[in-house]
């Protein structure tokens, strides 16, 4: 029996009783069968709205799950699913690949502006300075290697 059926049958008692809606006592049980049918039809929204958040939060979650299992695809032609795959899912190797990049620091000649650049970058030879627009070329620079870790004790 749902709440609304509850204070339902509480109004059909108060009826039965012949009880006179003038008099103190008839006053106060209307007054409060009023409130607990207010009550009983907000606890009925109220379960209705979690009902849809969580049928929301089921789709999300499934949505979810096709989206990661689409973008950590795994890679190789050897296995159908990623969490059996050892062979190229390793995420350990890819730290180590991040690690292995150095950045030089370049003084742009026509402006002073200080620029980070990569091993990339320095190995073309020359750019063209964001802050001024002028070819660096790097050939004919003072550059010097950045070591981050003496940059985050400062």
């Amino acid at each position: 029996m749902t709440a609304l059926e509850k204070v339902a049958y509480l109004r059909g008692l108060c009826e039965g009783m012949d009880m006179d809606e003038n008099s103190r006592e008839g006053k106060l049980f209307r007054a409060v069968i009023d409130v607990l049918t207010d009550l009983a039809g907000d606890l009925e929204d109220t379960k209705d709205s979690v009902e849809d958040m969580a049928d929301c939060l089921d789709e999300l979650t499934e949505e979810l799950s096709e989206l990661e299992d689409e973008f950590y695809e795994c890679v190789c032609d050897s296995c159908s699913d990623c969490d059996e795959c050892d062979c190229c899912c390793d995420d350990d190797e890819d730290d180590d690949d991040d690690e292995d990049v150095s950045f030089f620091r370049v003084e742009c000649p026509g402006c002073g502006f200080l620029l980070t650049v990569d091993e990339d970058t320095l190995s073309e030879g020359s750019f063209e300075c964001p802050e001024c627009g002028e070819v660096v070329d790097l050939r004919h620079s003072h550059v010097e290697e950045v070591d981050f870790e003496d940059d985050e004790d400062e």
